[in-house]
C-alpha cells in the first residue's frame, strides 16, 4: 500500500506534468494538535512548478491541486499547505 506521500506525488505529477514537484510530510510538526493522528501523514506541504499555472490566479491553482487531492483531503489528509508556481515565477 502506498504512502499518503507517495500517492499525492503520483496524482499531482500525473494530473499537472510538472516541472518541479515536492511534497512534505510536516505531520511531526503538528504532533498533539487537531486533526494529527499517532501514525501521522496528516499535514503535508506541496511545492509545485508546472506550465498548466501559466496565466491562472493563484486561487485557481490552488484549485487545481484541491481538486486533483479530493479523495486525500476528505480522508487521510488533514492540512495541505500548497506553493504553486508556472515556470519562471
Amino acid at each position: 500500500m502506498a504512502s499518503v506521500k507517495d500517492t499525492i506525488t503520483q496524482k499531482l505529477s500525473k494530473a499537472l506534468s510538472p516541472d518541479e514537484l515536492s511534497v512534505t510530510d510536516e505531520s511531526h510538526l503538528h504532533a498533539g494538535h487537531a486533526g494529527a493522528r499517532p501514525e501521522g501523514e496528516t499535514h503535508f506541504r506541496v511545492s509545485v512548478v508546472a506550465a498548466l499555472f501559466d496565466g491562472k490566479s493563484l486561487l485557481e491553482r490552488h484549485r487545481m491541486i484541491n481538486e486533483v487531492l479530493a479523495a486525500e483531503l476528505a480522508g487521510p489528509v488533514h492540512a495541505l499547505a500548497i506553493s504553486a508556481r508556472a515556470p519562471g515565477e
